[in-house]
Order: structure tokens, then sequence, then C-alpha cells
């Protein structure tokens, strides 16, 4: 996951505290993200039989390196020059293997770095959802690669934290749950910038019901309680957790894999799931 700052490179409050969040979390970050680890497996999974073309690679919100690490797995010939890894954590990246010994922290909301022009392979996973601008980002992104390159995606999107949303209502407090782009608005802004999709798919995955206090503490604990919402007040989160439903906390995940057309190519069949 990437904690950011806003476009113009001022610090937001919100970004600030994405970025304490993470920070303060980055030592039990690994034990806290199995949903992230098991994504990131699927997506580098998808990855393995991809033709990459001449150019650079790179994890866009690397963290620690979960996503980069189940690539490299799967496509063992990469080991030697594994993906740049962009981050602004620099906790997360003092925990990633492949971040070297001087990790250089990226914003993304700044687009990405001039070293990625012409991208043979862009990643990333859980990330996108914490900038600015995640369509217009997306967007960006599908410019960057190279022709014939590929960019791979997974995060969580609107539909998520539906059990979270349902107590609000019914304590009539503030949602305070990140809000999340939709689906269709990131396919959309990958297809209109160019790229051609050969996977898409939306899974539904589940925490067991735990309680509201406890899902709280959990996504405290992984780093990703941050909200463009303020907090609520001791009374307001009484209201809330008494309201909290007897049901598990849903993440509706999208991943996608595309890539830009190569110059006089064929359209990409994509024979995969939708």
């Amino acid at each position: 996951m990437t904690p950011v700052l806003s476009a113009d490179g001022a610090s937001s409050a919100f970004s600030q505290r994405v970025l304490t969040g993470f920070g303060r979390q980055a030592a039990s970050y690994e034990l806290q993200a199995r949903l992230q680890q098991g994504v990131a497996w699927r997506l580098g999974r998808l990855c393995r039989d991809l033709p990459l073309a001449a150019g650079p690679i790179a994890d866009l919100g690397a963290g620690s390196g979960l996503l980069s690490r189940a690539l490299l797995a799967h496509r063992p010939e990469l080991v030697q020059a594994p993906p740049l890894q962009l981050d602004l954590c620099l906790e997360l990246l003092a925990r990633n293997p492949h971040a070297g010994p001087a990790p250089c922290p990226w914003d993304l909301n700044r687009g990405l770095p001039p070293s990625l022009s012409g991208a043979a392979l862009l990643l990333s996973s859980f990330a996108l959802q914490w900038l600015e601008d995640p369509a217009g980002e997306l967007a960006h992104w599908s410019g960057r690669l190279a022709p014939g390159g590929w960019l791979a995606l997974a995060l969580p999107v609107a539909g998520s934290f539906d059990t979270w949303q349902a107590a609000a209502r019914a304590a009539a407090v503030p949602c305070t749950a990140l809000s999340l782009p939709r689906a269709d608005t990131l396919i959309q802004a990958a297809t209109s910038a160019g790229l051609e999709l050969r996977h898409s798919q939306q899974l539904h995955f589940s925490r067991p019901d735990q309680g509201g206090l406890d899902t709280l503490r959990h996504l405290r604990q992984l780093g990703a309680s941050a909200s463009r919402q303020p907090p609520l007040a001791a009374g307001q989160l009484r209201r809330l957790l008494a309201h909290w439903p007897n049901a598990p906390l849903r993440w509706d995940v999208l991943l996608l894999v595309g890539r830009r057309p190569a110059a006089g190519g064929r359209p990409l069949k994509s024979g995969l799931p939708a």
C-alpha cells in the first residue's frame, strides 16, 4: 500500500494520516496483510506468461515488496533485475528486500519518474485507492507503457466494507471507511487510455465476523485505517459498534491485466474470465 502526498507536493491532512499509519505499523504489516499477500500471489501468477517487451519494470506502491516477491517467484528470470520499488513510506521500504540499501521515496500523485517512460511492465497491488485521482493515475500509467508493454493491477473497489456502511447508517453516524473507486470507472479509464485488457475480474473476499471493534483494530494494526472523514467522537463510535451487524467485512477486489498495443500488432484476445 502506498502512502502519498497531495499532487502539489504539500502534505494534506489525509495523506499525512495515511503515511503515519503505515509507518507506525510497518513492523507488523505483513503479519496482518493476509489478503494483500493472497492477491499479490494471484497477480504474480497472471503475469507468469506475459511476453515482455524491452523496457523498465516497476512495482508502484511496492511497500514491503509482497507483489514483487510474488512476481519473481513466478518469473525467476527477472531475479537479477527486479522491479523498481516505488513507495513513499520509508519504514515499509526498509523492510523490502528489493528496495536496495538507499531507497528513494516517490509520491505517485506526481505521476511516474522519467526513468519509467516506455515501461515493459508496471505492477501495482492495493495502492491505487490511496491516490487523489485513481482513474486519472491509472490512465497516466497506461500511457507510460512501451508498445507491447503490460499493466497488472489489483485494488479494492466500491462495494467493499458494506457491513461498516450498514452499521454507520443504522447508528446515524458518518461512515469513516475509505471511499473507494468504482470498478467500471477504472476499467473505462484503462480502455480509454488505449489499454487492451487481457484479464478483468472482480473477486470477493471476506473476513470472518469478529465484531466491529476487532475489525477496526485489524485495519489500524495493518496501517490502513486512514480516512478522509474526521474521526468519530467517542459517543458516535459506541453507537457504531452497537449497531455493527453480525456479518463478515467484505472486500471487492478488481484485478486488471492489460497491454498497450504493439505497433502494427494484432488485437489482443483475452480468453480469460471477465
